[in-house]
Parts: structure tokens; sequence; C-alpha cells
């Protein structure tokens, strides 16, 4: 399994656009050129969102293998993401079809919206024996403490099969920015009880202090996500150009924290 991006960008997301930022990129095109471009200034990953043509998040195998092709030959070597994201646009059977269609390399799955409730389990359990077996590797969103209890019981019980799991911590929300934030260290506590298992873990963080919650993950041994999916803020509160500029910040900003490193090993 590779390990994840010190520094992944997510430059668009599902929700935002034009009238968010003018520098928010919607099209192919403009994600090839943010992606050059925060490729330059340090993001050794990219986490990527289509839209159709009116701009709404969109899940397409073909355009999303067409964008891949772009950007191998555009960034070679950086770490390319595709998302499965819902976005109250998508039911769990859609977002498993596309992803079997596609085969990404490096994909990420919200764990609350392939199992909604409990007898979404069967069908969320067999997508993911199917993943493994491929050799997707899918970095699992959580959006709570509780979600990551819930995930290292699933994966202690063999809902969620392998010994070695990515993993996306969010902090905030776009409703409330960064002020109903939970503290990293209660995200991780749940790992401490999870036996035989390591995670490799990242996080990203809505709202302004978007710069500190990612230094603070760094410093705690976790990667980092940045981005106008999550925060259109720079640490002192003024709006970024570009995602490039977020970009270049945090990297600045993590470049030297003490502790970071590319796994956390919780036995």
């Amino acid at each position: 399994m590779r390990p994840l991006p010190r520094l992944m960008v997510a430059p668009n997301g599902a929700r935002r656009g034009k009238a968010d930022h003018p520098a928010l990129p919607v099209t192919d095109d403009e994600l090839v050129e943010t992606a050059r471009a925060c490729w330059q200034v340090g993001a050794d990953g990219l986490h990527m969102h289509i839209r159709d043509g009116a701009g709404r998040h969109l899940l397409d195998a073909g355009r999303y293998a067409a964008l891949l092709d772009r950007l191998a030959a555009q960034v070679p070597g950086m770490y390319l993401q595709v998302t499965s994201e819902a976005a109250g646009r998508y039911e769990a059977e859609e977002q498993r079809a596309m992803m079997r269609a596609l085969k990404p390399t490096y994909v990420s799955v919200g764990l609350r919206e392939m199992v909604r409730r409990p007898d979404d389990w069967p069908a969320a359990r067999d997508f993911y024996l199917w993943a493994a077996d491929t050799g997707i590797e899918i970095q699992h969103i959580l959006y709570s403490p509780h979600e990551v209890r819930a995930f290292a019981d699933a994966c202690a019980s063999g809902l969620i099969p392998g010994l070695s799991h990515l993993l996306q911590f969010v902090q905030g929300s776009y409703a409330n920015g960064s002020r109903d934030s939970v503290d990293l260290e209660d995200y991780l506590a749940p790992l401490d009880r999870a036996e035989g298992l390591t995670f490799d873990w990242m996080s990203c963080a809505f709202g302004a202090d978007e710069t500190n919650s990612l230094v603070r993950a760094a410093k705690l041994g976790g990667k980092a996500r940045v981005g106008f999916e999550n925060s259109l803020h720079h640490r002192d509160g003024t709006i970024a150009a570009d995602n490039a500029a977020r970009v270049r910040e945090v990297e600045a900003a993590i470049r030297n924290v003490s502790g970071a490193s590319d796994r956390v090993d919780v036995a």
C-alpha cells in the first residue's frame, strides 16, 4: 500500500463554484492547470471532483479515466485520488457502480455513505472485499470520533478487510466552518484499541482555522489535505488568491514540524 501523500490538495469539492471564488477549478482543463500549479509549490497529492456542464458534482467513470490520463502526463508521480462522494446526488449503489467501472488506483469513500443503516452492511462488505481483491486503495472518510470507532469495529469484525488502512479525518463543516471542529486527539483515541491494525491518516479542516489544524495534524504524525474544498482562507484570515497559494502557506507551515511521519502504527 502506497503511503498517503504528505500534502494533498482538494481544489474544488462538490459544492463550491465560481461564485464562491473565481479561481476555483470547475472544468477539467482548470483542474489540470490547478494540479500543475499546486504540484510546483509542494502538493504531492490531488483529491479531485469533476462537474457536469452546469457545474454540478458528477460521478462518471469515463470522464474520470480521461482526466486521470491527462494528469498522469502533466504531473507525473503525483498521487491522484478520485472521490466517490454522494453530495446529495447519488445513492451508494451508484457510487459503487462508478468505482467498479473505473477501478481507480486511489479513491476516497465515506463510511457514512456506504452504510447509512445496518442492513447496508452486506452490500458494503462485498464492495470493500472487491476493492481489496482488485488492488484499489481506499481512503476512508470519517467525520467524527464516533465514525472512527465504528470503522475500527468494522475492521475488527471483518466487515472491512485488511490490516493496514488509509483514513481521512474531517474537522468542522461547510455550515459552521471550524466552529464545530473536534480535536484530532479525539479522532485518534479509538485507534489505540484497534489491535493488530495500522493506519496512515490525514486531516482536512473547514474554515479559517485550516492552517493551524493541519499543523496540528503534522505534529501528531498525520498528513495534510488543503484547498478550496474546505477553506478559502489563509492563516491571517485573508482570502487566498488560488489553491496554489493555500498549498504554499501550508507547505511552509508543516515543512519542519517535528513528529511528522509517513505512517502512524497503532497496535
